[in-house]
């Protein structure tokens, strides 16, 4: 088994409302993970993207957060991102396997 990041993008709420339900739906997707759930991660706040030393770029498209889960195989984890609630809000996932060095 390995591990794997998932890296949220976009898929913010845009209102209180949307936030409740979207919390909820994580929640549900999250306790769905049982012993896959490595890490729940976190929600990010503002970034900003550097491209070398005082190099400063505007990322098109922030990271929101982050989990870590463990899976048999990157297609596994891919099944596992592909649950996720974001999706419903216009966010994406990139799936990366974490290397042991």
């Amino acid at each position: 088994m390995s591990q794997y990041l998932l890296a949220f993008r976009g898929g913010m709420p845009k209102s209180p409302e949307e936030g409740a339900k979207m919390m909820e739906a994580w929640n549900t997707w999250m306790g769905e993970l049982g012993d896959a759930l490595v890490d729940p991660g976190a929600g990010l706040g503002k970034s900003r993207f550097l491209t070398g030393p005082g190099q400063e770029e505007t990322a098109g498209n922030p990271l929101s957060g982050y989990t870590v889960v463990e899976a048999a195989d990157i297609e596994a984890a891919l099944e596992i991102a592909g649950r996720n609630p974001i999706f419903s809000l216009g966010g994406t996932i990139e799936v990366a396997e974490q290397l042991k060095f």
